[in-house]
């Protein structure tokens, strides 16, 4: 029986396939991901948004502080050299023989199959004299030539040949190990136990003890754990928090402390510049103690972030701190309203008294502040602020005109051109032309809402207790698309408004949202009322009969009244015959038409099970799209003048009861708004029976003023089934 035998390559050439495989592995996805893109393409880019974006912050600082070429230079250089490996080994794995080939003694005598036996006698007395030992032949050759004449003259050793491929018989398994044989050698056994020691038992644990020392301190969205234990405790203590408290929680993450970020700095001349900050503020409580509130350095990260909601001109020392401190303030805002929403949650699943939820305004005022963080503005500043070359003293221009009272984003978009030029006659024509390009590019998002039970057998009807599913269809565009649309809209409409009411209706229309076209809303109206005709009340047949007779009988004499009571029993007779038929052909007429009725039922009711059922298998549908697409987090850049970084828009989306301030569904973050996107958001039906109004929110984490809202109606029933 056949044996086995393991054997390291002496040669290399197994090594050299597994080698090539494992760089194969490495290079071919890393070039793929890790390859720098065309930094061409994001000049480009920034050169299409300048006339947009020219005067923000990060657009300023992005063409002054390019991003280093190093690091793609040194992916560049890692990448090519791991492919110089890959060719060079592709290379080598094609030049190199193949060890195992199967035994052919035909071959080995240069010899054609078909042989006779005189012929390979021949050719092996010539291949003997040519490489016998004793002659200066080969010896490896020789044998090689004996072994194969054995093979075609021997009786056995031809049947080895032709049963077990080899004429010495059956041979031991051989297996190869991909590795070279110095790798065992004993030699070499030092070092190689050196670079195994050193590979497992300081870089492997290194690598892995850093990484999850890392891991335990962050979570899933990169804040520190230590930065939401702090949040968590002070929403838990302050439950309705007004706009200075959550400023101060804010800053008082683990984010800010040199301590635990190293990336955050402490420098000696911050015990000089931050109380000159805070005298030029002026309203900081620094009586309470409540650390960490009170550190240090969430005293000077409460002090930047005051100073950027003020627009302060701070010293150049320390703009860089405010910028690192700006640039974390998103998601810490974020972490912030999951951990108002995860107390809001334990809240509802306990029945304790004494663990009140944070209030809706809470959270409101967390979504308030990314606003004001991002735009650089105070609470109760002008959305206005948020255009360029608009300052404090030119404002009042704006908000407080006798004919103009602009207010809102909205209401200056909704102006005319002509309107709008001479309301900003202060500003320059280049100036001009950037505000309006500014004002083109905010978002303006519809929504479209439609609830319903999915699960349940008539999912219009909204059951108590039941899991409401609402739909929500968001459609972002920009105020010029929106701005266009309404300007041919009214101008389509002002058309037959101006031909009925004349020249003194023109100079009072509105432009843009706000013109209604009410006049010929008014014209309709007293049409309406002009027109308006009776109804005529139909006479019954045996009545219109009578009124002939009588007509008929006031012509005719004294002499035909016998006659006249002859046809008058006649008449009723007929009369009575012809009431009976009419009610024979009105139960009929019931009849076919109960009939209808059903059949219109039945097909309206297999209408609403198929349009139920196509909306239950888009949602299935829409459900594994979303575990199935991973959508990119870049939508629009956000235009804002004093934010450090480039901000993408993204936006909040919740249900609320403003009556009675609380929460009904959580918060879905919007990240992927680009054009269009479908948002499905839950929330338990109340217990009682009864008509029920909530509001859908759409709150945006970077512009001011841009918020929507929409009511939410719904009854719910109670059903009662039968035993």
């Amino acid at each position: 029986m056949a044996g086995q035998q393991f054997q390291y390559d002496d040669s290399g050439n197994t090594f050299f396939y597994f080698l090539t495989s494992f760089v194969g592995l490495i290079v071919i996805p890393a070039t793929y991901y890790l390859w720098p893109r065309d930094q061409n393409a994001e000049q480009i880019r920034l050169k299409n948004i300048r006339k947009v974006y020219g005067r923000c912050m990060w657009y300023r600082l992005r063409l002054l502080k390019p991003q280093p070429n190093i690091i793609p230079t040194i992916k560049k250089i890692v990448l090519l050299a791991g492919w110089a490996l890959f060719l060079f080994l592709v290379y080598k794995v094609s030049k190199t023989d193949r060890e195992y080939q199967e035994y052919n003694p035909y071959e080995v005598l240069n010899l054609d199959p078909g042989a006779t036996v005189t012929e390979i006698k021949k050719q092996y007395r010539l291949l003997s004299l040519k490489y016998h030992p004793d002659k200066g032949g080969d010896e490896v050759m020789f044998m090689r030539i004996a072994k194969a004449y054995a093979a075609l003259t021997d009786e056995e050793s031809r049947k080895n040949w032709e049963e077990f491929g080899n004429p010495d018989g059956p041979q031991a398994t051989s297996f190869g190990i991909a590795l070279p044989a110095w790798i065992v050698d004993q030699k070499n056994s030092i070092l190689v136990l050196l670079v195994y020691g050193l590979a497992f038992m300081v870089i492997l644990p290194v690598v892995v003890g850093s990484w999850w020392y890392r891991s335990i301190r962050y979570s899933g969205d990169q804040i520190l754990i230590r930065t939401t234990q702090i949040y968590t405790y002070f929403v838990y203590k302050t439950r309705n928090m007004d706009m200075k408290r959550l400023i101060m929680v804010l800053t008082g993450a683990s984010e800010f402390d040199p301590q635990y970020n190293k990336d955050a700095t402490s420098r000696p001349t911050d015990n000089i510049l931050i109380p000159q900050l805070i005298r030029e503020i002026g309203s900081i409580n620094l009586k309470k103690n409540e650390p960490p509130l009170t550190c240090p350095y969430s005293l000077k990260a409460r002090v930047l972030l005051l100073s950027h909601l003020a627009r302060m001109k701070i010293p150049e020392t320390l703009e860089e701190d405010q910028q690192f401190m700006l640039k974390k303030c998103p998601a810490l805002l974020q972490e912030m309203v999951n951990v108002i929403c995860q107390l809001i949650i334990m809240a509802r699943s306990r029945e304790e008294r004494e663990f009140r939820a944070p209030t809706l305004a809470s959270l409101e005022n967390c979504m308030k502040l990314s606003q004001m963080a991002v735009q650089g503005l105070q609470q109760f500043k002008s959305p206005l602020l948020q255009l360029p070359h608009i300052e404090e003293d030119n404002l009042r221009r704006v908000s407080n005109h006798k004919k103009y009272k602009i207010k809102t984003i909205q209401d200056l978009v909704s102006l005319k051109e002509a309107d709008r030029h001479y309301l900003l006659h202060f500003l320059e024509d280049e100036k001009y032309e950037e505000v309006m390009a500014v004002l083109g590019s905010f978002p303006h998002v519809t929504m479209d809402i439609k609830s319903q039970v999915l699960d349940d057998e008539d999912s219009n009807n909204i059951t108590v207790g039941s899991l409401v599913t609402v739909l929500v269809k968001l459609t972002r565009q920009t105020m010029a698309e929106v701005f266009e649309k309404e300007q041919s809209i009214c101008a389509a409409e002002e058309q037959p408004a101006e031909d009925v009411q004349g020249d003194t209706n023109r100079n009072r229309t509105k432009g843009g949202w706000q013109q209604k076209s009410k006049g010929p809303k008014k014209t309709t109206k007293s049409k309406k009322k002009k027109t308006v005709k009776k109804k005529a009340i139909p006479v019954p047949l045996s009545q219109a009969k009578q009124q002939k007779q009588k007509q008929a009988n006031g012509v005719i004499g004294s002499e035909a009244v016998v006659k006249e009571d002859e046809e008058e029993v006649s008449d009723k007779g007929s009369d009575s015959e012809e009431e009976e038929t009419n009610r024979d052909s009105q139960s009929e007429k019931e009849d076919g038409s109960d009939r209808d009725s059903d059949r219109e039922q039945d097909e309206k009711q297999n209408k609403d099970d198929e349009a139920e059922w196509q909306e239950l298998q888009q949602s299935i549908q829409r459900k594994e799209r979303a575990l199935l697409e991973t959508k990119s987090k870049i939508t629009h850049p956000v235009y804002s003048l004093y934010f450090p970084e480039e901000k993408q828009e993204w936006w909040w989306l919740y249900i609320a009861d403003r009556k009675e301030q609380t929460l009904i569904s959580m918060p879905y973050h919007v990240c992927t708004l680009k054009d269009t996107e479908e948002v499905e958001l839950k929330f338990p039906a109340p217990g009682k029976p009864g008509n029920y109004q909530y509001t859908v929110f759409l709150r945006s984490d970077s512009y001011m003023g841009l918020d929507q809202i929409k009511p939410l109606k719904y009854q719910a029933v109670l059903i009662i089934m039968a035993s």
